[in-house]
């Protein structure tokens, strides 16, 4: 990954930063400038909880270019408490995911990138503390 794309996407992955439409206050994640369900700017920052729930998820076996030494891994669809739903990985596992289960963000290392080793950060769930 090159270095102005990484800095510029940083606010997503390390903090689930997205935007609110002013015209009818739906949480989008990503930021996408327009409201898909209204078609309404949507260009004011919101800073996501990190909280959630598993929606869905699944194992990965074979994992993509890149990632083939944390394979296997689970994959989840999160239900974010604000509305969006994300897709990420499930770290911190102590037994089998369920659907439901709370969960929170956390910033984890995705994979090292290019010749010279660039580590890339980025979200992942783990089951909630406290849950």
């Amino acid at each position: 990954m090159e270095t102005p794309r990484h800095w510029r996407l940083s606010q997503q992955r390390y903090a689930l930063v997205g935007e609110v439409c002013d015209g009818c206050g739906a949480k989008l994640f990503p930021p996408r400038d327009v409201c898909p369900a209204c078609e309404a700017p949507a260009k004011t920052p919101y800073t996501f909880s990190g909280r959630g729930q598993v929606y869905s998820f699944t194992r990965v076996q074979e994992a993509p270019a890149g990632y083939e030494e944390y394979a296997p891994y689970t994959v989840a669809l999160v239900k974010l408490e604000e509305g969006p739903f994300v897709t990420a990985q499930l770290t911190d596992l102590e037994g089998e995911p369920a659907i439901g289960m709370p969960v929170e963000m956390v910033t984890r290392k995705l994979r090292t990138d290019g010749a010279r080793g660039m580590i890339i950060y980025g979200y992942k769930f783990r089951p909630a503390l406290g849950a």
